[in-house]
């Protein structure tokens, strides 16, 4: 029966891929082909097999993905029984005796993304269910840290851990200095690849916990009503519109007081503070300077006040970014022309950021 489950999931997997590579630039797709190669074959993150081998495996794979581009995904049939590929809750009541956890959802420009993976451990935060996944059976291009399912946060592990070093490794310089600072708060000299990969999972698990807080922020929070949010991303994949709403969202869920940012500040976790300010980037950066400011500054004075003052203003920031798209949006609909309310989500909110136009 497992193998049978693992072959199905694999095979929408690979249709989900074949569907939607092309929404993904040259080199996000070099990366996320490149981290699906080192799943398959069982590598660590840091290791890098010949390239001949990994073209080799290209080669084949869009091979594969020409004759799935036209496929609809495949029920999941257990014990004769088929489920739909998005029913996650109805899959995981008949694997969960096997150990096992299924995950079914979309992501960015609403690609569909699914995997299956070993339960690890079962625990409770802030009164909400949270799962941690080990190793991984079957998953697609997606390389996702951690996500809400069902009213749970799930992490993944495996994946979390590949996700972790990407971005580490490919950090663009301005991000150095604020990792070097997460990194010596972490008891490591340096971010020499050799260092990195002794202390990879100790380090992932160090900060599973700010992970799993951002997921709270998401699942909590409601000022960017969560029915709204995913209708206008329907409406906009694939766009700087959708970029925008997921970036506020996310900023909304790390200010959240369940959130990332105050379970930094509260706990005083300096390295995860290092991380946040070195992986901010894209809109959440140039929504959310305060920030950058106030780790330079905490990180010659460590004064977690002006942290707590930088939280402030940009939830302030988010906030108002959230009801204008709101406003803007649900305004269009009444007027049955979302056109409308792209062209004044572009004048209001993205050319004030210099998008200058729509893509």
């Amino acid at each position: 029966m497992l193998e049978t489950v693992v072959n199905q999931v694999v095979h929408n997997c690979n249709i989900s891929d074949a569907r939607y590579a092309g929404y993904y630039s040259v080199c996000g797709l070099a990366l996320r082909l490149r981290d699906l190669y080192k799943w398959e074959k069982g590598l660590d993150p840091w290791v890098e097999d010949e390239p001949s081998k990994v073209l080799e495996w290209i080669g084949e794979r869009e091979d594969l993905w020409e004759n799935l581009t036209n496929e609809n995904f495949k029920k999941i049939t257990i014990k004769g029984l088929p489920y739909d590929a998005f029913d996650a809750r109805a899959i995981n009541r008949e694997i969960a005796r096997h150990g096992l956890v299924y995950g079914a959802g979309y992501v960015h420009s609403l690609k569909p993304t699914f995997f299956l993976a070993s339960l690890e451990e079962r625990r409770t935060v802030q009164g909400h269910p949270v799962t941690i996944l080990g190793k991984e059976l079957a998953r697609d291009l997606v390389t996702l840290p951690a996500f809400v399912q069902d009213g749970s946060v799930i992490i993944r592990r495996e994946s979390g851990e590949h996700f972790l070093w990407n971005q580490i490794v490919y950090l663009r310089s301005s991000g150095r200095p604020a990792l070097a600072f997460a990194l010596r708060a972490h008891g490591l000299k340096d971010d020499h690849p050799r260092t990195l990969k002794e202390k990879l999972a100790a380090l992932f698990s160090d900060e599973m916990d700010t992970y799993i807080h951002h997921e709270l922020g998401e699942l909590i929070d409601s000022t960017f009503d969560p029915n709204l949010w995913r209708e206008i991303i329907a409406a906009f994949p694939h766009s700087p519109i959708e970029l925008l709403a997921r970036s506020v969202k996310d900023l909304l869920a790390d200010t959240h007081e369940h959130g990332t940012l105050p379970h930094i500040v509260k706990n005083k976790k300096r390295a995860s503070l290092g991380f946040y300010a070195a992986f901010l980037d894209g809109f959440r950066k140039v929504l959310f300077p305060e920030m950058v400011k106030a780790f330079n500054e905490f990180s010659e004075q460590e004064e977690w006040q002006k942290i707590e003052r930088a939280i402030s203003s940009g939830r302030d920031t988010a906030l108002r970014y959230a009801q204008t798209m709101s406003t803007l949006f649900l305004r269009g609909k009444e007027k049955g022309d979302l056109l409308w309310a792209e062209k004044e989500m572009q004048e209001q909110l993205l050319r004030p950021l210099g998008i200058s136009k729509l893509n």
